[in-house]
């Protein structure tokens, strides 16, 4: 069982940055590769970025690629999200995931899941 907390959300203006977190609990967060979606209101969940579980290969969205960059620390249990140059439809609830030893962009590659944070960006 993996109980997963995120952090860091919140308002910005277009082009500033953020930080997102995601404290994980259990001994097999080494384990597992970790994930970040986002859902916009009125739309589906979709891929932000992942990271495998040793953190050397990491998986991001077109939409993103350049601007978000997935890490991890396996010693805090905790991936992070770094965003920059936040633009307008970066606007959403962003959650962490964990999975399992494999990169997945599916919302299916993973079994626990967040409560999610907001982020909202205006122009």
């Amino acid at each position: 069982q993996v109980q997963l907390v995120e952090s860091g959300g919140g308002v910005v203006q277009a082009g500033d940055s953020l930080r997102l977190s995601c404290a994980a609990s259990g001994r097999t967060f080494s384990n597992r590769a970790m994930g970040w979606f986002r859902q916009a209101p009125g739309k589906e969940r979709e891929f932000v970025g992942s990271i495998i579980r040793g953190g050397s290969t990491t998986l991001h969205a077109d939409s993103v690629k350049g601007r978000f960059t997935i890490l991890r620390d396996n010693a805090k249990n905790t991936v992070y999200l770094q965003m920059n140059s936040l633009k307008p439809e970066d606007t959403a609830v962003y959650f962490c995931a964990a999975g399992q030893t494999y990169l997945g962009d599916r919302v299916s590659d993973y079994a626990y899941w967040g409560q999610g944070t907001q982020v909202t960006v205006s122009s």
